[in-house]
């Protein structure tokens, strides 16, 4: 389950920014994740949960922006976005295209802190 090492990799650069803003409470991660990276959402959901169990990023949302997959279509000389990965052919013309522009993302979005109370 490579979920859970994402799932650390993520909550450890979180804490680092954190502690760069001075050590700010993380309310929101933000990841982009394409349908092609094979990255499950709800274990990634629940390896978040996991890791920030306990720790000062218990209370941080993890929000998860899906990125469709786009390929290149040659014939109709235009950016296509996919339905599904079943095949990799142009929905308007069925030409088939092997260059894909995008849905293998799993990037690291935003990480928001909380706004400092003042006592």
């Amino acid at each position: 389950m490579h979920e859970l090492s994402i799932a650390m990799n993520v909550a450890e650069l979180a804490r680092e920014h954190s502690r760069l803003h001075g050590d700010g409470r993380v309310s929101a991660v933000t990841l982009r994740i394409g349908r092609l990276s094979c990255v499950h959402e709800d274990s990634l959901r629940y390896s978040f949960e996991l890791v920030t169990e306990g720790t000062p990023l218990a209370a941080a949302r993890l929000r998860i922006i899906e990125v469709p997959i786009r390929i290149w279509c040659p014939t109709c000389e235009a950016e296509r976005e996919l339905p599904g990965i079943q095949r990799l052919a142009c929905p308007e013309c069925g030409h088939l295209s092997g260059e894909i522009r995008a849905g293998r993302e799993l990037d690291l979005e935003s990480i928001e802190l909380a706004p400092e109370t003042t006592p």
